[in-house]
């Protein structure tokens, strides 16, 4: 895996998560509170709508980790870049959880939107737009930013949350590898969309943002290849993740990380053939989570047990949960 925190400054830890800042950000901070300097008649009041907008996102982002934990996964990590915030979640490998992870944070983001309105229409009916101009138009332009936000989030295009949202319901229909290969031919299209407002708008962010959904869309549909050619893969009897329940492929998938020698972790019991060094965790590569071999091994004889009379264990797949 990338080393995502590369040049990201860590804030604090909250609910065990921990919330980094990447440094690009503070350069983008400074640009966009300039450009915002003429809404206002102080600095303070740019300095507090960005601030605000930095605000909004984490709280989008916790909406996915917290959602993420609810269901049985994993999330530890946000990062906030200039272009928006990551939360690096791991939910379980089936598409209700995959979609609730990644509805909380756009449903954050319309739970924000009866309090921001509503204090919007305070400022209304108080007569800010007279007495306290500044603090009227901070209202509304956070109000805006929100449904902005939104609005944008849930366009379906991948890797936006919109786009994951539709690969997690095509997932009920088409299988895991082929809905994301659909959705990334769907973000393809809508990245080009985005492609030629920027050059109609001559928008340099809206460049950035588009190619960061190109490059996104690319690594998704050759992920999407990958889960294919998984699929069709020979597995072994007798081991089973115990996450998200698939058998391990058989054969010298794994590469040791001490030596790069690559052996079949099951068959050698997690012990390198080439080196002798041993690994306490072997990652499934399905859910691409982590356990001992002895869960694994745990895991299989469940499933063995837990076929019916008749089927066929080689093809016998559990049932995903809703």
């Amino acid at each position: 895996m990338p080393n995502h925190r590369q040049g990201s400054i860590h804030l604090f830890r909250l609910a065990e998560i921990d919330i980094f800042l990447h440094w690009s950000w503070f350069l983008v901070a400074v640009v966009e509170v300039v450009y915002m300097r003429n809404r206002y008649s102080s600095l303070f009041w740019s300095v507090l709508e960005y601030l605000a907008l930095f605000l909004i996102v984490l709280l989008h982002e916790f909406g996915h980790a917290l959602a993420c934990r609810q269901v049985g996964g994993t999330s530890d990590q946000i990062m906030l870049w200039p272009l928006g915030g990551v939360a690096y979640v791991n939910p379980p490998q089936r598409p209700g959880a995959l979609l609730w992870s990644l509805a909380a944070g756009p449903l954050v983001n319309v739970a924000l939107l009866p309090i921001l309105a509503g204090a919007f229409l305070a400022a209304e009916m108080l007569g800010w737009a007279h007495i306290m101009p500044d603090a009227y138009h901070w209202v509304r332009n956070i109000l805006v930013m929100d449904v902005g936000l939104l609005v944008f989030n849930i366009l379906p295009i991948y890797p936006l949350d919109g786009g994951q949202i539709l690969r997690s319901l095509l997932w009920y229909f088409l299988g895991r590898a082929r809905s994301l290969a659909a959705a990334t031919i769907v973000g393809f299209i809508g990245a080009a969309g985005f492609v030629l407002l920027a050059l109609w708008l001559r928008s340099l962010w809206l460049i950035l943002i588009s190619g960061y959904m190109l490059m996104n869309c690319w690594g998704g549909l050759k992920g999407a290849r990958m889960m294919m050619q998984m699929e069709k893969m020979p597995r072994r009897e007798g081991f089973a993740c115990p996450r998200c329940g698939s058998k391990p492929p058989s054969g010298p998938r794994w590469r040791c990380s001490d030596c790069g020698g690559a052996f079949d972790t099951f068959e050698t019991r997690s012990v390198c053939p080439f080196c002798g060094g041993q690994h306490p965790n072997t990652m499934c590569a399905d859910c691409q989570s982590y356990s001992p071999i002895a869960d694994w091994a745990a895991a299989g004889a469940i499933a063995a047990v837990t076929v019916h009379p008749g089927s066929s264990p080689a093809t016998h797949e559990p049932t995903p949960a809703p």
